[in-house]
């Protein structure tokens, strides 16, 4: 199998130009069919995958599968191919990738069954799983850098897919733009990397990073450079506002895209380049401050938002707050680990999300809803497992993932620890409230809607399941030796980290004491939150408006800080004054006013001279000797 690891991103480019090219012509079925087989076999691929790279961590090896598969640029010494890298870091990425893919992809077949571009819609799902392939397998900065320009692309055409809805519209631009920003940092950092080790290959700038002293200018900045490009693709402060709108794309999009694969694109960047990262501590503050500063302020957010999806937005904007934190502080796998687990309870929310949404004839607000439990069992039990993953009760998933952030945070600072404590309370809360508003008390919608309201088909249930089941047990894998666990994520994923770790010295440890006082505070911080929304939300069910965003923070958080108002005041609308002025006065009026000008003078010089072609012979003899004499008495006066 080693052999054939080009196929596993390949499968789905075939997908891609199969539903591409049949998709006016396949039914339905089949398309849905072959999107799903493609990804799905891709899966299996890399399943086979993963157990031999486990194999090989069990005896003692490093795991490393490379494979080149051309030379792609050949200059002089520089020579820079398409070569893919498997390992423990990758292996992972390759199951969250395939495996939660192809559920997404079984999911569309039902939530998008009526819509009339099914065929692009699987064709777009299709080349934006081998894109995030190519960005996962690749070797080098630049085959990863043509992932992450691809997928990107793809999650502009998939937030814009209804582009006939100018809003809709608008939001694939501006998360197109947006992410162009990042994407420009990417770019220098390629260029600067290059200069500096005079290869893009992992396996020559890595172990060449080493040589340089600790907080070298270079490596620096190709970590700040590097970090733009993830704030931009994990959406971070300051480019963070492009994901929300991207909820304008349909439900599965959401869930693939902006949850569980492309949003965390940032975070395996900075994970796969952490030994440039560790010789860089001022860039590892500036992510912890950041970091920070974006799960407060999107958390702070999504605690008054009424749309169910906008909710879940904020919230995973939140979310990779703490994974950027738990790089900030050096837990790569810690932060990783969030990754593998936000993967999964994430991605089951905004499914769940879509089925209540197609359970409610397309609502979203959720003040509209209420009472749905009976109705949808299976996507309440399923989000309610989600729900309770994300606040970090446990034995669920995400209060292992959450806590070794936290705890890692509390080692570098009480104080990162403080503001991470505070994050998760209203996490708690404000996902809490999503699933009473939507789930409990009576229901509010219209009575046509309470008509229509059914559970969803299996093929949109059973991706569900698999994820809820996935959400409850996935924190086993790198359970803490406080809990009686042996740390098997850290301990598979070592070899990636460990040229990075030798590079610093050993972080004290917390005690057991500490751990477990961290530990119970945040659990009980946390139940107490989720009895506050009972009471408001389930028991007394305050859901309109003027009650959830009263007061001066409340309407801040309600509108969002007014945040992407201060952007388009200060940057938007500057940049739109500027284009006009220089298209109306300095394009129009000036460079066209000079090229005119030019060609009217060209013009009008040409009307007078005709004027001296006038076929009178004696006229042509007397100008012939006024040249004469002209040229005559400019020959006496050069004398």
């Amino acid at each position: 199998m080693c052999e054939l690891v080009w196929l596993i991103p390949l499968l789905p480019l075939i997908g891609f130009i199969v539903n591409g090219l049949g998709r006016n012509t396949f039914s339905k079925g089949m398309i849905g069919t072959v999107g799903s087989a493609v990804v799905l076999i891709s899966f299996v691929c890399s399943c086979i995958l993963f157990f031999d790279v486990y194999q090989a961590r069990e005896a003692g090896q490093a795991g490393i599968i490379e494979q080149h598969i051309f030379d792609w640029i050949t200059v002089g010494n520089l020579k820079i191919g398409l070569s893919f890298l498997v390992d423990p870091l990758s292996a992972i990425m390759l199951l969250i990738v395939t495996g939660i893919g192809f559920l997404i992809h079984v999911y569309s077949m039902g939530y998008m069954h009526h819509d009339n571009s099914f065929g692009k819609f699987f064709a777009y799902l299709n080349l934006f799983i081998f894109f995030m392939l190519l960005l996962v397998l690749g070797s080098n900065y630049l085959v990863m850098f043509i992932g992450w320009e691809g997928v990107g692309l793809c999650s502009y055409l998939l937030i814009g897919f209804w582009y006939t809805n100018s809003s809709y519209a608008n939001a694939a631009k501006k998360a197109f733009v947006m992410n162009r920003i990042g994407d420009l940092g990417f770019l220098l950092a390629v260029f600067l990397i290059l200069g500096t080790f005079g290869s893009l290959e992992f396996s020559t700038v890595f172990p060449a990073a080493k040589n340089f002293a600790v907080g070298d200018i270079t490596v620096v900045s190709i970590t700040i450079l590097l970090f733009i490009a993830a704030t931009g693709k994990s959406a971070q402060i300051p480019l963070f506002t492009w994901l929300p709108d991207a909820m304008a794309g349909p439900t599965p999009v959401s869930a693939l895209i902006h949850a569980a694969t492309m949003v965390t694109a940032g975070i395996y960047m900075i994970a796969r380049s952490n030994v440039l990262f560790i010789l860089s501590p001022f860039t590892l503050q500036l992510i912890s401050i950041i970091a920070i500063c974006t799960a407060l302020l999107a958390a702070a957010i999504a605690l008054t938002q009424n749309d169910i999806k906008k909710v879940l937005a904020y919230s995973t904007v939140s979310q990779l707050g703490y994974m950027f934190l738990g790089l900030g502080v050096g837990v790569f796998t810690g932060a990783f680990f969030h990754v593998l687990t936000h993967a999964f309870f994430k991605a089951l929310l905004f499914l769940g999300a879509g089925s209540v949404i197609h359970g409610m004839s397309e609502e979203q607000d959720m003040r509209k809803m209420g009472g749905l439990k009976k109705a949808m069992p299976v996507t309440y039990l399923t989000m309610l497992m989600g729900t309770i993953a994300i606040a970090g009760i446990p034995p669920f998933s995400g209060f292992f993932s959450k806590d070794e952030i936290l705890a890692g945070a509390f080692a570098a600072s009480p104080v990162l620890w403080g503001f991470g404590f505070v994050g998760a309370l209203m996490t708690a809360f404000y996902m809490f409230r999503m699933l009473f508003m939507t789930f409990s008390g009576t229901f509010r919608g219209t009575e046509e809607q309470k008509h229509h309201l059914h559970e969803s088909p299996k093929s949109m249930t059973i991706p569900l399941i698999v994820l809820a089941v996935l959400s409850v047990l996935g924190g086993v894998i790198n359970l803490p030796a406080v809990l009686g666990g042996n740390h098997w994520l850290a301990d598979f994923l070592a070899p990636v980290f460990a040229e990075g770790k030798a590079l610093v010295p050993e972080t004290p440890h917390l005690e057991h004491s500490t751990e477990y006082i961290l530990m119970a505070v945040s659990v009980i911080g946390v139940l107490i939150m989720v009895a506050l929304a009972f009471n408001r939300y389930a028991k007394r069910q305050i859901t309109e408006e003027k009650n959830v965003a009263k007061g001066f923070l409340g309407n801040l958080s309600y509108n969002k800080f007014y945040v992407d108002e201060i952007y388009d005041n200060i940057i938007v609308r500057p940049i739109n004054w500027l284009s006009t002025f220089f298209g109306n006065i300095v394009d129009q009026k000036g460079i066209d006013g000079v090229v005119n000008g030019v060609g009217k003078a060209t013009f009008d010089t040409g009307k007078v001279l005709r004027l001296l072609q006038n076929g009178n012979v004696g006229f042509y003899l007397l100008m012939m000797v006024i040249g004469v004499i002209a040229i005559f008495i400019y020959g006496l006066l050069s004398l």
